[in-house]
């Protein structure tokens, strides 16, 4: 097959899906409109049931209210009182409903303008009768029921109902045509859509099978093409595996050139620890001798912690302070550098999951910033933190990151608040590190997630791989990360990690 017919194939599969997509949008559109319709014209039946039935009880409940009225005038019955009574107050409250039921009609609304005023008039007789019996008084009673009987008060109100009724079953009968003409519409829509759409079906399996032939042939030539290019992908492979080989020896030089000042290090440190206690007993003894103050005990043993005061035990306290930071800073370094050895040892490091207590791990990892926590006059603190079963190198270079910018990018001249707190949510475990920092500009919130990519003013060193490789982490233990953050009000980081990261992903490599 050549070029152009491909393409022409593709066209015309293209146009038939694009008219099959325009059939069923036209036929949902059109099933939509007409259902609609439908709604609406059964409502406005029910709704012209509805105004006769309220006109026809406010007519029953005007005839309960007359006869109420004769039957207590006639016998004094307290019970035809109580009809009448409750036949008067049902009458104003089916009156309103149906001014709010043909609201919409200009006719109805020009006879209730009629008819409330009547039945006003026959509520204002009804009490006036009452008045009269209930006074003792039935003559007069009788000639308000004569009065009523020669008015037109009566006439105008069947008048007008009669008249409401007449326009409602005019209203009855046009609208159910109206429903049962939408009704049919829709069944015919319906029908015809399905036609287009079983011919439509019927097109697009002779062309899914003219394409399979297609495919089949194509496969075939595909195939023995791949045979040639299998040798030229094994040449490239081989190639890509030495390159490979050789960044893996190039990372193992330099992890262990990096061991060796880092054992010096940890060497000399332990010699300042040694030689700290006799520094000073010495500083101790010039200052005793400089007091007159009396010697020490001759059995105070060489181990024993020299006794000093003022600036000679703030000195003392500083430097096992300086001692601890360095020590502590440099358990991480060999850590790190431990795991780099690892990973061009074994190529690609396997993630152990293990119970973490991440509160003493976020502790760790604020005792070697704290130094500069304190140098940028910051605040580190620690709420309450879920333990959780992951990998614990990755969880303290995760969080290590995080620390660290928090601290990098606080705003100066104000004092920092860094705060790492935590909870859990359907077996997730949710971590947020926030600040009050310099903040992210909305539209680089993804962009600090890309590999060599920097945000804000870059006045802080960095080469833009942090956050990346905290994401990649956090995506390797099934976890999420987002950030929420606006120019000079901080930014909040959080990371969603499961409680239990099952051991069955231990095998997972990057």
């Amino acid at each position: 097959m050549t070029a152009d017919a491909q393409r022409r194939r593709a066209m015309g599969q293209i146009l038939l899906l694009a008219a099959a997509l325009l059939v069923l949008v036209a036929i949902s559109a059109a099933s939509v409109v007409l259902v609609n319709e439908a709604r609406k014209a059964n409502a406005s039946v029910v709704r012209t049931v509805e105004v006769e039935n309220h006109l026809n009880a406010l007519l029953l409940e005007i005839r309960r209210a007359e006869s109420g009225a004769r039957g207590y005038l006639l016998t004094s019955g307290p019970e035809f009182l109580r009809d009448h009574d409750s036949a008067v107050s049902n009458i104003l409250p089916y009156l309103e409903k149906l001014e709010r039921l043909t609201g919409d009609n200009a006719a109805q609304v020009e006879y209730l303008r009629k008819l409330r005023p009547a039945i006003e008039t026959r509520l204002g007789q009804f009490a006036r009768e009452m008045n009269f019996v209930k006074q003792g008084d039935p003559q007069s009673a009788t000639a308000v029921v004569r009065e009523a009987a020669a008015g037109d008060t009566s006439t105008i109100i069947r008048d007008v109902a009669q008249a409401m009724r007449a326009e409602e079953d005019r209203l009855f009968l046009a609208r159910t045509v109206t429903a049962d003409r939408t009704q049919q519409l829709a069944s015919l829509v319906t029908v015809a859509g399905s036609g287009l759409v079983i011919a439509l079906a019927g097109i697009s399996i002779f062309l899914v099978r003219r394409s399979s032939r297609a495919r089949d042939e194509a496969e075939t030539q595909l195939r023995d093409s791949n045979l040639n290019l299998e040798t030229t992908i094994d040449e490239r492979t081989a190639d890509l595996r030495e390159a490979n080989d050789e960044i893996q020896r190039f990372a193992y030089i330099v992890s262990h050139d990096l061991r060796s000042p880092l054992v010096n290090i940890m060497g000399f440190t332990s010699e300042l620890e040694e030689l700290r206690g006799d520094i000073f007993k010495r500083i101790a003894a010039l200052s005793r001798v400089q007091s007159e103050a009396p010697p020490a005990p001759e059995n105070a043993t060489d181990t024993a912690e020299p006794v000093l005061e003022g600036p000679d035990k703030k000195l003392s306290e500083d430097f096992s302070e300086a001692l601890s930071f360095i020590k502590s800073s440099i358990g991480k370094m060999d850590r790190l550098i431990s795991a780099i050895l690892n990973l061009t040892r074994e190529g690609r490091r396997e993630f152990e999951p293990v119970w973490i207590d991440t509160r003493e791990l976020i502790d760790g990892i604020v005792a070697t910033v704290a130094h500069q926590a304190a140098e940028a006059q910051a605040e580190i603190r620690i709420d309450a933190l879920p333990n959780i079963v992951s990998d614990r190198l990755a969880l303290e270079q995760i969080f290590s990151n995080l620390i660290d910018n928090a601290l990098k990018y606080l705003k100066t001249g104000v004092p920092g608040e860094i705060t790492v707190r935590g909870r859990t949510k359907l077996g997730f475990a949710i971590f947020e590190i926030s600040d009050n920092g310099r903040g992210i500009d909305p539209k680089d919130h993804q962009r600090i997630f890309d590999l060599f990519r920097r945000a804000g003013t870059q006045d802080k060193p960095g080469q833009g791989i942090g956050l990346a490789h905290v994401r990649a982490l956090v995506r390797r233990l099934g976890g999420t990360m987002s950030v929420a953050s606006e120019l000079h009000q901080g930014s909040t980081f959080t990371i969603t990690l499961p409680i239990n990261w099952p051991a069955g992903n231990r095998n997972i490599r990057t």
